[in-house]
């Protein structure tokens, strides 16, 4: 995402050629594009991108479950008290 960002800026710096930006080569402007899709690429084929999607959704199942057992009166795992 960072890459895609910076891409966009200098992109635009570019374009409306600001500060020293204007002067640089094309290449270097859409360079971080480049890298964008590569890290895309890497965080797919790895499984990087499941595994930050599988580790939210268990953040959210368990802050939902000891929400629900809070609001019972159970304790809960993470060694709240239960509200009276």
């Amino acid at each position: 995402m960072w890459f895609l960002l910076l891409g966009i800026l200098s992109l635009a710096l570019k374009y409306f050629e600001v500060g020293m930006v204007a002067g640089w080569s094309w290449w270097i402007v859409l360079s971080p594009f480049a890298l964008a899709v590569a890290w895309w690429a890497w965080a797919d084929s790895s499984g990087y991108t499941k595994r930050k999607v599988i580790e939210r959704e268990n953040r959210r199942k368990q802050a939902r479950i000891n929400r629900q057992k809070t609001n019972m009166g159970v304790p809960t795992s993470n060694g709240q008290r239960p509200r009276r």
